[in-house]
């Protein structure tokens, strides 16, 4: 359908409906939601995990129109949700053309539009506005002004229209004016500074503001929806009292609470499916990455303050995929299967998502994540230890107590590394089962003995060093007895 042009053709038109005319942003959120919610669609699409907790909740703010703040640690998806809210606008709306402050026609607030509808009434030109444009987005650093949010007078505006610097003419809008009839998002709110706070508040309370020392009023129709990490309220800012009792609703988001939910998350977000050799990971590497992040999540050596994103598993899963990339190049091997060694490849997406405590610091970032894969596997293979033969493992352990030692480089062909392990009684067959049932490709079965091994590891009952490779633990405790003392 052809849109209208003028302001002759939108009073004939629909949209000149009197529930519509005047209708707020919020009453539009609120009526679109509505609809979704009778049509029971899926109201953020590719969110997973909020369903029963923060959607309801978001919900909730919305019908009740109020502004809402999402508070929690950084990786919980808060700024998709934000954007997410422009489902629940329409397509698009009427605006008087050439307003920066996207004045409805039927009820302007700038001074440029009412004088514009004065002087040419019915034939006044109309432009229409999309639903992504009516979606503004600032991060808050504490450099940020009043003249970026609110506006600023504009000395050139003035000499080249012959205004007085009062003139709400000669104003140059911020951000926030330029959200009219739209949703103002601001991210990490803690970091603005508080008298960008004060006149953030008294414009959503009453409308008005001083720039310069002219009183600007600018009856703004705006839904305010905000982000904060606990962490910034203590180490960064805060958010001042006023502003804050003014938010609608505080709604705390939390990372995955299931593994499997993390794995379903992790594997929409990462980059795995790429145009270069065939790579495939068995599930229970998957689950080994995702069980990184929840290890990390209860280390006490990792600041809880901080969190553990979900970009770790998310970054982890690709350095781990473009490892076992890089190997299927060198040794030409189709397909390539991800192991248990291309995490510890992987490192660097582990150690710069990590913030250590004291203890942690001491310790080092590298032996850490280390340590959490190692746990991450043991924790992988527990939960599959039902399904295997323990009398293999027990074959294993007593192999590597009896003086013998396996070493295999993290970027061996398959073949080779099947034919090493091989020389551990009961390895292969362990593997074979991990990597699920005799027909399984040599590439998973590789990964499954790896599992055993780190999970044996992890419970100490052999030992793992990058020098040494598997051994018992008694060949690591008679290594050091016979070094020289520092």
């Amino acid at each position: 359908m052809t849109r209208p042009t003028t302001l002759a053709e939108l009073e004939s038109s629909p949209y000149a409906a009197a529930d519509r005319r005047q209708r707020s942003v919020r009453d539009e959120v609120r009526a679109n939601l509505m609809a979704a919610l009778e049509r029971g669609d899926t109201l953020f699409p590719g969110i997973q995990g909020y369903e029963d907790s923060i959607t309801p909740q978001i919900v909730n703010a919305l019908l009740a129109r109020q502004d809402f703040i999402l508070l929690g640690l950084r990786g919980q998806a808060k700024s998709r949700l934000l954007r997410g809210l422009t489902r629940f606008l329409d397509d698009a709306i009427p605006v008087v053309a050439g307003s920066e402050v996207n004045d409805n026609p039927f009820a302007p607030i700038s001074k440029y539009a009412r004088e514009r509808l004065a002087e040419l009434g019915p034939k006044t030109p109309i432009a229409w506005l999309d639903r992504e444009s009516r979606f503004v987005e600032k991060l808050a650093t504490p450099d940020v002004t009043i003249a970026d949010l609110i506006g600023d007078l504009d000395p050139i505006k003035a000499a080249r229209g012959g205004h007085i610097l009062s003139d709400e003419l000669t104003m140059h809008y911020g951000l926030l004016p330029r959200a009219n009839r739209g949703i103002f998002a601001i991210n990490e709110l803690p970091d603005l500074s508080g008298k960008i706070q004060v006149g953030l508040f008294n414009i959503m309370q009453e409308g008005d503001v001083q720039i310069k020392g002219y009183p600007v009023r600018l009856l703004l129709d705006v839904l305010l929806v905000f982000t904060a990490n606990p962490e910034d309220y203590t180490a960064r800012g805060k958010i001042v009292t006023p502003l804050k009792d003014r938010i609608g609703a505080e709604i705390q988001t939390h990372y995955p609470r299931e593994v499997e939910l993390g794995m379903t998350i992790t594997e929409q977000e990462a980059w795995v499916d790429r145009n270069g050799p065939e790579i495939r990971v068995p599930e229970f590497v998957r689950e080994v990455i995702e069980r990184v992040a929840f290890e990390a999540r209860t280390d006490r050596r990792v600041d809880k303050r901080s969190g553990v994103s979900q970009r770790l598993p998310i970054s982890l899963l690709e350095n781990v995929v473009s490892n076992a990339e890089r190997r299927a190049l060198a040794h030409h091997e189709r397909p390539s299967v991800t192991r248990i060694n291309d995490c510890y490849a992987a490192l660097p997406a582990i150690t710069g998502k990590l913030e250590l405590e004291y203890e942690g610091e001491l310790q080092g970032g590298e032996a850490i994540a280390k340590e959490l894969i190692r746990r991450a596997a043991n924790r992988t293979f527990l939960g599959r230890a039902d399904q295997l033969d323990l009398d293999s493992v027990e074959e294993i352990v007593a192999w590597f107590d009896a003086g013998q030692a396996l070493k295999i480089g993290g970027d061996e062909r398959t073949d080779l590394c099947l034919k090493a392990f091989g020389l551990v009684p009961g390895l292969v067959r362990i593997g074979r089962a991990l990597a699920a049932g005799p027909g399984s490709e040599d590439g998973s079965v590789v990964a499954g003995c790896e599992l055993v091994l780190e999970a044996l590891a992890a419970q100490k009952r052999i030992s793992r060093s990058d020098e040494l490779g598997w051994t018992a633990l008694r060949a690591v405790r008679e290594k050091r007895r016979g070094e020289p003392d520092d």
